[in-house]
C-alpha cells in the first residue's frame, strides 16, 4: 500500500481557494494611551472561572459552559482583495484558442488571473472595547477586512500591526461591551488535557470540536520556510480544525484562551488527525507590542541550539539527554557577553525546564530587547547559571516605535535593512527590503513585495532611514529605484515625487 506522505501546510483563510492579492492593507497605530489587553481584561468575570488550576476532571467531560462561553467571542473574518495585476501571468497554449472561442474576451485562464478575490477565517475578541486576535495570513495584503459578529453584527476592521514571525495580527473594532475570551495559561495544560477549537471552518460559523491536547512546542517548519526568525512551538491538538477555522480560538474546559489555530497536519488539505495552535503566552506578548509599540520587539539570545538526540550524543560525548545544546554563540550576541561557550547545554529559562529549541526560542521570544534572563546550563558536567540581557536583531537593546511619515506614505510602503544572508545570496553590499506593500507610488510602478531597494538616484541605501533622506533631497524631480528580488531577477523602477 502506498503510504502518502504528510504534508504541514498552513490553513487555508477561505474556503473559496487561496486569495491573489497585490494590494496591501494600510497599517493603523493606535495612538491612544497604552493599556495591555490583559488589562483590559480585568473587569467582573460574571460568567468565567477564576481560578488558573487545570480542568477537574470530573467536569472535563462537560464542555457546554466553555462553548457558551467562548462562541459570541469568536468572530468570522471576511477579507477582500482587488483584482490582481496580469503580469507575470504565464501564457498556455490554449489561451489563443481559447481567445478565439470567446471573441475578443480575455481567455477564463487569464481572466482568473484579474478576478477580485474573497477570503474567510476567525478571529477572537480580546476586549471590550473591540481588539481582535488572528492569525497574519488570514489578513495578508488583504485590500478590506469585514469581522461578522456571532449575533450577525458586521463592522469594517484596523489592521493594528501583524507579526509574520508567528503568524499573528491584530484588528480593531469600533465597539463597546463585547463578550471576549479571557487568557488562560497555555504553560500550565498538560498533554491529555480536554481543549476546544472554536471557527468557522467551511464557512460553517461558530463550530465548537473537542479534543485533547496532543503535545506540546511542537515545532513543524512551516514558518521557518519564510522567515529565520519564525517562532514555532505549536500546542498541537487532535481537536477538528480545518480551513477557516484558522485565527480562532483554543480553549480550555473553562472557556480560557489558551491558543491561536493556525495550521494543520494533512495529506488533503482537509483535517487529517492533528491541528496546531500558537500558545497564548507568546499570543500575549506579541498582541501587547503590536498594541503599544506597532511592531513585534522581537528579543534574541543569540545562540545555535540543537536539540539533543542519540547520535548527537554519541558525538558529542553527552550523557544527559535533557537540555538544548549549544551548537555556536554569535559575536556580539546577548550570550556571548553573557559567557555561554558553544559546547553548553542550556536546561532553563528563568527556572522554566526546556528539553527542545522550541520551547527554548518561544521562552526568550516572551521577552523584549533589554529584558534580562536567567540561564541555566550545563559545561563539562557542572551546572552553572548566568544572567543574559537580551538583544535585538541589530544587536542593541532599543525598542521600536513604528513611526507614520510623509514619505513612507506617500511610498505606500513599510522597509527593513536587508539581513547578512539576504545580502550575501545575492552577492549585493547593501539594500533595503520592501516587506509590505499599500496603495502608494511604489505600487503604482510596479514594485513587489520583498524587492531589495540597492539605490535610489544612483545613491547606495543600506537602512530605511537613507530612502526618506534621497527622497526629501529630491522633492519635485523624477525618482529611479535600482534593485533585485529574491529570485536574483533586477528590476529598474522610475516615477515622479
Amino acid at each position: 500500500m502506498n503510504s502518502k506522505k504528510l504534508v504541514l501546510i498552513v490553513l487555508l483563510a477561505s474556503v473559496m481557494g487561496a486569495a491573489i492579492a497585490l494590494a496591501g492593507f494600510k497599517f493603523f497605530f493606535n495612538t491612544e494611551k497604552y493599556e495591555s489587553i490583559e488589562k483590559k481584561q480585568q473587569v467582573s468575570f460574571t460568567n468565567y472561572a477564576t481560578d488558573t488550576s487545570t480542568a477537574d476532571p470530573s467536569q472535563c467531560f462537560d464542555f457546554v459552559h466553555a462553548a457558551e462561553i467562548v462562541r459570541p467571542a469568536v468572530v468570522h473574518i471576511k477579507t477582500y482583495y482587488a483584482a490582481a495585476s496580469n503580469e507575470g501571468y504565464q501564457r498556455t497554449p490554449f489561451d489563443d484558442m481559447l481567445r478565439e472561442y470567446f471573441g475578443d474576451k480575455m481567455s477564463p485562464n487569464e481572466y482568473h488571473q484579474q478576478a477580485p478575490q474573497e477570503a474567510s477565517g476567525s478571529g477572537v475578541i480580546l476586549s471590550p472595547d473591540g481588539y481582535i486576535a488572528t492569525n497574519n495570513h488570514v489578513v495578508e495584503n488583504a485590500d478590506r477586512v469585514e469581522v461578522v459578529l456571532n449575533d450577525k453584527r458586521s463592522y469594517i476592521a484596523k489592521l493594528i500591526g501583524t507579526d509574520p514571525t508567528t503568524d499573528l495580527a491584530l484588528l480593531k473594532i469600533e465597539e463597546k461591551e463585547l463578550p471576549f475570551v479571557p487568557y488562560g495559561d497555555s504553560d500550565k495544560m498538560k498533554v491529555g488535557e480536554w481543549v476546544l477549537a472554536v471557527g468557522n471552518p467551511f464557512n460553517l460559523t461558530s463550530t465548537v470540536t473537542a479534543g485533547i491536547v496532543s503535545a506540546k512546542a511542537r515545532n513543524i517548519n512551516i514558518l521557518r520556510e519564510k522567515d529565520n526568525f519564525a517562532i514555532e512551538s505549536f500546542i498541537q491538538t487532535d481537536a477538528v480544525v480545518n480551513p477557516g477555522n484558522s485565527g480562532g480560538a483554543l480553549v480550555d474546559t473553562k472557556g480560557r484562551l489558551i491558543g491561536i489555530n493556525t495550521s494543520i497536519a494533512t495529506p488533503t488539505g482537509s483535517y487529517a488527525g492533528y491541528a496546531f495552535a500558537v500558545p497564548v503566552t507568546l499570543v500575549k506578548k506579541v498582541m501587547d507590542d503590536i498594541l503599544k509599540y506597532g511592531q513585534t520587539q522581537r528579543a534574541l539570545l543569540g545562540v545555535t541550539i540543537l536539540d539533543i538526540n542519540a547520535p548527537l550524543a554519541k558525538e558529542k560525548g553527552i550523557t544527559e539527554y535533557s537540555g538544548v545544546y549549544v551548537a555556536g554563540v554569535n559575536p556580539g550576541s546577548a550570550a556571548e557577553a553573557a559567557g555561554l561557550k558553544e559546547g553548553d547545554i542550556i536546561t532553563k529559562i528563568n527556572g522554566i525546564v526546556v528539553n527542545s529549541s522550541a520551547e527554548l526560542q518561544e521562552i526568550i521570544a516572551r521577552n523584549r530587547p533589554g529584558d534580562k534572563v536567567k540561564v541555566d546550563y550545563i559545561r563539562k558536567g557542572k551546572e552553572h547559571n548566568v544572567a543574559a540581557v537580551l538583544k535585538n536583531k541589530e544587536g542593541d537593546t532599543k525598542l521600536v516605535k513604528r513611526e507614520e511619515n510623509e514619505t513612507g506614505t506617500l511610498l505606500g510602503a513599510q522597509f527593513e535593512a536587508a539581513t547578512t544572508e539576504e545580502l550575501k545570496k545575492l552577492n549585493l553590499e547593501n539594500g533595503v527590503k520592501v516587506t509590505k506593500l499599500n496603495s502608494g507610488k511604489l505600487k503604482e510602478a510596479g514594485v513587489k513585495e520583498g524587492f531589495i531597494i540597492t539605490s535610489v538616484d544612483k545613491n547606495p541605501v543600506t537602512k530605511p532611514s537613507d530612502i526618506e533622506s534621497i527622497l526629501n533631497r529630491n522633492k519635485d524631480t523624477g525618482i529611479l529605484v535600482e534593485g533585485i528580488y529574491p529570485n536574483g531577477q533586477k528590476a529598474y523602477y522610475a516615477f515622479g515625487w
